[in-house]
């Protein structure tokens, strides 16, 4: 109980090297690809769910959308696999740190308005300025319409972070608390161990909740710009 209660978010070091680069490119490891002509189960059903999400979340784009298919997935895949290895005992979670979150953001977020004023100048430009709008208010809008676009990545970035960070705190703060029960009373020490249980089992579901919401929400903004 004497550890520090953001001792996990500390970025892991040796050497004096941060070891952020390896942990980020670890889930890369857990995807094989197969050249065989019949895959295994597990291959198989990493592109069974695959096909899946992008045909749900892709269906509503036009032909320049689509091109985006490949990142997004990859996003998804990324931020789901980091997410749940976060959860391992002793391990760190990138996606904790609101630095990174926004370093996928912001490219993203940029990358997609950008093409909109590329391809669509006019009816971005709209967005600025709905139809039918008093006189009076068209400066105050704007200036909302514009701090509203610039706020997007932060949301994203925030919200992935916050919902992260809290899961493992709570993770943490139940974990001790089960510790120091287990010394004064064995069935308050065991209601909380199953609450811990089922928290954990909560955040696997909001690992990857997490991971589609963020992904989801940038091929939004993806929709609304091609």
């Amino acid at each position: 109980m004497n550890e520090n209660l953001f001792a996990p978010f500390i970025t892991p070091m040796m050497l004096g090297l941060p070891l952020v680069t390896l942990i980020i490119l670890f889930p890369s490891l857990l995807f094989p690809t197969s050249n065989r002509l019949i895959n295994n189960r597990l291959i198989s059903l990493q592109q069974w769910i695959l096909q899946l999400v992008s045909k749900q979340m892709m269906s509503i784009h036009n032909t320049k959308g689509q091109t985006w298919t490949l990142m997004l997935m990859s996003l998804i895949l990324f931020i789901g696999s980091t997410n749940l290895l976060g959860l391992l005992p002793h391990s760190f979670t990138p996606t904790t740190q609101l630095s990174m979150n926004l370093g996928m953001a912001i490219p993203l977020w940029a990358g997609a308005v950008i093409t909109g004023f590329r391809n669509k100048t006019k009816a971005s430009l709209a967005h600025f300025l709905p139809q039918g709008t008093p006189t009076l208010l068209i400066p105050m809008l704007v200036i909302i319409e514009t701090i509203s676009l610039f706020i997007q990545p932060m949301a994203l970035a925030v919200r992935l972070t916050a919902n992260i960070t809290a899961g493992h705190l709570l993770i943490h703060l139940i974990g001790g608390a089960t510790l120091a029960l287990m010394n004064i009373s064995t069935t308050a020490a065991l209601i909380t161990f199953i609450i811990l249980v089922l928290l954990t089992i909560l955040e696997f579901a909001v690992a990857m909740i997490q991971a589609y919401v963020f992904t989801l929400l940038v091929s939004l903004y993806l929709h609304d710009n091609t």
